[in-house]
Order: C-alpha cells, then structure tokens, then sequence
C-alpha cells in the first residue's frame, strides 16, 4: 500500500529546551515513549552554553494522547516545553495561495508595456479576434475551483469559507504538479439556479470550471447543466477525479488476483457524488455487476437508473468482490463484515470506514484509504490535458484514458503511484490530451 507513516494520526512538533549534557535528551524521548508517542524528526535548532534548543515532532492519536505526553515531558529533569507547534495550522497561517506576476518589472517602461499605454493594443487585437486571449491572457491556463461548502472532504456541510483551506490546497497541487493556476471560488448559495448563474456569469475568465464538494444531488444537475451553457471544460471532481483514481487502483488490484474486472460484483457503499461519479465509470469501463447501497433511498434509485441494483449493507459485503465505501461514516465496516480476498477501498477522508490493516487481517486481499487512492493523482492531470487540447468538455474517453495512465504507472505491489511522482501527471496529461483529439472534443 502507498500508505503514508503516521496517517491516521495527528502531527505535532514540541520545542523544548534540553539540558546539553548526556542522558537528558534520552530521558526526554523515552518519556514521550512511555506515553505511546511516536517520535518522527529531532532538529537542533540552536545551541547555548548550557542548554539546546530543539524540536521533536511526534505523532498522537487526539488531544488527549497530547495532553499526556506534554504532561509527561514536563515532568523530565533539565527538559523545559517551551512551546507546543500545530504543523498544520502553521503551514496554513496567511493562506497557501497568492497571485504573483509573470513578467518583472523593473521600470517605468516595464510599466508602460504591461499596462498602459501598451496593453490597449493588445486589447483591440482581442476585441476583433477573441480567440487571441487564448495567447495573450493567462485564461487557457486558469481554472476556477468553485464550491458551496455543502460537501467538504468528510465533514460536510460546514459551508464556503470554512471549505477554503481545501480549494487552496486544490490550487496548490495545480500549481506544484502541472503548472496550472487554480482560483478558488467561493458561493454561499445552495440554490442551484443561483450556483448555475454565478458560474456562467464568471466563466470567460477561465480555461475550465472544476467543481468541488457540492453535495449530491445538487452536483448532478450543476455539472450537467453547465456543461452544455459553457464551451469549456466542467468536471466535478468529487465525482469524477475519485472514479478516475479508483478504476487505476482496480486495475491494478484485480490484475494482482487474476480476476477479470468486468467478470466481478463490485459493490458501492454510499450512492453520493462519489459513489455515483465510480459508478458511472466502472460500468462505461465495461464492468457488468454494480450493486450499492446509501441511506437516501433516491440515490438508491438513481443506481437503478443508471443500469446497477440497490441493495442494502450487508447485501453489499455478501455479495461483492470488490466493496467501494465513500460514506463519509469512520468505522462503518466492521472487520467480521469483510470476507476473505474482497478487495476493499474504504475512501472517506480523514477517517475511512475500515482502516486498510484492519481490513487485511480482517482477510482483505487489498485494502486502501483516501490517503492512498486520492483523486489528486486525476485531477491535475486531467485538466493539464484538456486545457492544452483546447476541450471543450472532458468525457468518458478522456477520464478512462486517465485511469489506465495511472495504473500504468504504479510500482510494483503498488495500487496507485504516488502522488508526487511527476512522470504520472505527465503521463495522465498526455493520454488525456490524445483522448481529447481522438473524442472530437480538442480544438487548436
């Protein structure tokens, strides 16, 4: 598994003072040890005469797991906490984003040609040939990351602003993977019409709309309907970019043992956006059993419509090859639940529904979280290629030829590659952007 130390657990750092004499540094980490923390980077960050400076990061499973160790070190001798550091809150301290220039400028002349009076010209030659922005502006290279909050990650409705950490982060993997500049966009509304209008109104800034964490059913029709207003690319990534990463994924695991995936019952826990976004692309893959099940028994008969059979949760574990959980619900599936060599991916983030050891000492043949199978491994990809094809939509060519570049590009024992490794984004791009041409949808 591509599974990362540490995953389930929270990240601190303690910075403390160390008496800088033997023993005192060894006291210190076995009392954090004594306390079940698990200790990760030592980094010396200053020395005096008599004491050092350092930081400890250590990894504790909630703030009560903290609250002991902390209580614990400060009991050493010669060791004094100065100082407890969130890694996470630090990294997102003044946002992750911000919007830099391209061009220097070092002179009045400089200003003169990037704005006025130079930029008029550019502008006329825009105004009679509207497809030049395409050369002479940065929107065949932007994407607008537009959310409502009502879906964010598996916490929920916790509304717009709250779900900007994760649309900036969004962004940044645009940017570190592909070059792509994403621009978060916030829209407090659940009134469809009133998201559907806001984003066509804004659209002519961009190269391609994704759409992020809006809640099922609402995302359906968004998409779709925006789809056929704009000339551009719109993809709901919860939908889409998680079917992409799950179908590489089974690619893989299925190839692993021996078992033909069009032959097997694949099972979907949770019938939201996610749930159905798999749903659809198994089956356009060629997959010929898709059973589920969701507490919303409208999403049950969407399923039905959509060619599968609902069914209820232990219907699912009896009956499926393969369990798909994307329920937003920790702990869902028990471990008596899993059968011998099912392949399971429990998806929710932070906290899947099965932990993926639990699951393969349940007797799980593969099992993985949404730490591992996670659609940024798609999306970056997805839109580098279709923004360079000119697309006007991306379509079920282009999201399966993405998910066999991904399984293409996985180590050995590996379901999905990693997250960071350049070549597959490169490759996702490429397959994308042929797929693009060889769908009628690119355009010079």
């Amino acid at each position: 598994m591509n599974i990362e130390k540490g995953a389930d657990k929270i990240v601190k750092t303690l910075r403390v003072l160390v008496t800088d004499q033997p023993g005192y540094l060894g006291r210190l980490t076995s009392a954090i040890g004594n306390e079940r923390g698990n200790i990760g980077d030592i980094r010396l960050i200053s020395a005096g005469l008599t004491h050092n400076l350092r930081e400890i990061s250590i990894y504790v499973d909630n703030e009560s797991h903290l609250k002991r160790i902390v209580s614990a070190v400060s009991g050493v001798e010669g060791v004094s906490l100065e100082e407890v550091v969130d890694l996470v809150e630090k990294a997102h301290l003044g946002g992750k984003i911000a919007m830099k220039s391209r061009v220097p400028i070092t002179s009045l002349g400089d200003i003169r040609k990037i704005y006025t009076p130079g930029v008029a010209s550019i502008c006329r030659k825009i105004q009679q040939r509207p497809e030049l922005a395409t050369m002479y502006t940065g929107i065949r290279n932007s994407v607008a990351i537009v959310t409502n909050g009502t879906a964010i990650l598996g916490l929920g409705d916790i509304g717009p602003v709250a779900g900007m950490p994760v649309m900036e982060g969004k962004a940044v993997l645009f940017d570190h993977l592909v070059g792509i500049s994403g621009v978060p966009i916030l829209i407090k509304s659940k009134n469809i019409e009133h998201i559907i209008q806001t984003i066509w109104h804004i659209a002519p800034t961009f190269g391609a709309i994704k759409l992020e964490d809006i809640a099922a059913p609402d995302c359906f029709e968004i998409e779709s309907r925006l789809a056929e207003m704009l000339d551009i690319p719109v993809m709901h990534d919860d939908q889409h970019g998680t079917a992409v990463v799950v179908l590489a994924a089974l690619l893989n695991a299925t190839r692993f043992t021996g078992v033909t995936l069009s032959d097997v019952t694949v099972g979907i826990i949770g019938l939201g956006a996610a749930g159905i976004g798999i749903t659809k692309l198994l089956l356009a893959h060629g997959v010929k059993q898709v059973i589920g099940t969701d507490l919303n028994e409208s999403a049950k008969e969407m399923l039905n419509s959509l060619g599968g059979t609902a069914t209820d949760l232990s219907g699912v574990m009896n009956d499926a090859e393969i369990v798909i959980a994307t329920t937003g619900c920790p702990g869902l599936i028990k471990p008596e639940m899993v059968r011998k060599g099912q392949i399971i991916l429990a998806l929710s983030n932070p906290d899947p529904e099965i932990r993926p050891e639990v699951a393969m000492a349940a007797g799980a043949a593969f099992a993985a979280d949404g730490k591992s199978v996670n659609n940024a491994l798609a999306f970056p990809g997805i839109f580098r290629g279709a923004l360079d094809a000119g697309a006007t939509a991306i379509n079920k060519q282009m999201l399966l030829a993405a998910a066999r570049a991904i399984a293409e590009h996985a180590g050995h024992g590996e379901l999905v590659p990693g997250i960071l490794d350049a070549n597959v984004h490169a490759a996702v791009s490429d397959a994308v952007f042929k797929a693009a041409w060889d769908s009628g949808v690119a355009q010079p």
